[in-house]
């Protein structure tokens, strides 16, 4: 049996195994049918040759992500053991830096690979497209980097919207005026903002106007200037409804559209607005496309295990 010794240099090993080890056992997940052994500032591991030099690729992979993030946790290990190279899932030192504090000095910033490309695509391109499953921080990571140009004075206001499409539910039945029934429907937009900005402070952004939260029928007719725009729920809006959207772009403004092509609420036969933007807007220049998986859901770990059992069951339909 062939043994392989990997001594870590000016990395804590206690950080790097995590806490009881967590890491390593991970490590052993992936490569069952090695013997591997974490002692002191070493790793020990014993199998064959091939599976060692290729452990030890790995290592030095994890080695090299822990020392530029100085964090090793679930999500960038499975990314660095399933990536093909360090390009998969390394990114620029900027896009993990902190976005914005939010309320009580919460640190909001990208956690994981894909979530650090959006927010490196919305510093390059004035149009970026988020594409992935729920749970993979789009939205969130969105309505940060919009919080933040409007502290920097990058844009005057906030606008986020989404397509009033009734998901298995009737709008018409719920109680109160127009504004009152869709209130619960934009409610994940409401709670990213709560984290972000004081409560009082948010009342009065949206009472004079410098945040905004409607639904998308509202932006017909409108050119959409100084502003960081998120359409939210994008796979839900129809071809019409789409090129109304991305037409409405004015002066100095930065658009965010996000979606999840995999729950779409429309009526059968209806086409996508967001499936078919993509196919058209995938070579414009300054219009990037970022796409999160199942290792972005940053949610309770049974999300991540939920979308994969899906997957595997809408592969074979």
């Amino acid at each position: 049996m062939n043994e392989l010794i990997i001594e870590l240099e000016e990395i804590t090993p206690k950080e790097f195994f995590g806490d009881q080890n967590a890491n390593i056992e991970l490590l052993k997940k992936y490569f069952p049918k090695l013997k591997i052994v974490a002692r002191g500032n070493k790793i020990k591991a014993y199998g064959d040759e091939d599976l060692l030099e290729e452990f030890d690729k790995r290592v030095t992979m994890l080695t090299t992500h822990f020392a530029k993030y100085n964090k090793l946790d679930e999500n960038s290990i499975e990314r660095v053991l399933t990536s093909v190279d360090s390009e998969e899932y390394s990114t620029s030192e900027k896009s993990s830096e902190v976005i914005i504090h939010g309320v009580g000095g919460k640190i909001i910033k990208a956690q994981t690979v894909n979530q650090r490309k959006l927010v490196e695509s919305m510093r390059q391109n004035d149009m970026v497209f988020a594409i992935g499953p729920a749970g993979t921080g789009k939205t969130y990571t969105g309505v940060a980097l919009a919080v933040k140009a409007l502290k920097n004075k990058e844009v005057k206001r906030i606008i986020l919207t989404r397509p009033a499409v009734e998901a298995g539910e009737n709008l018409g039945f719920l109680p109160g005026d127009l504004k009152e029934k869709l209130d619960p429907y934009m409610q994940p937009l409401y709670d990213a903002l709560r984290d972000m900005i004081p409560a009082e402070k948010l009342a009065q952004f949206i009472e004079n106007g410098t945040i905004q939260i409607a639904p998308l029928a509202f932006m017909r007719g409108r050119t959409l200037d100084n502003a960081f725009v998120i359409l939210d729920e994008g796979q839900n809006t129809t071809h019409n409804q789409m090129k109304m959207f991305l037409t409405r772009m004015g002066k100095n403004a930065k658009f965010l559209l996000t979606g999840d092509p995999g729950q779409i609420d429309l009526p059968r036969r209806t086409t996508s607005g967001l499936k078919e933007a993509i196919l058209i807007l995938k070579n414009v220049e300054g219009v990037g496309m970022v796409f999160l998986d199942e290792k972005d859901v940053i949610r309770h770990k049974l999300v991540k295990k939920i979308i994969e059992a899906y997957k595997e069951i809408e592969t074979r339909e």
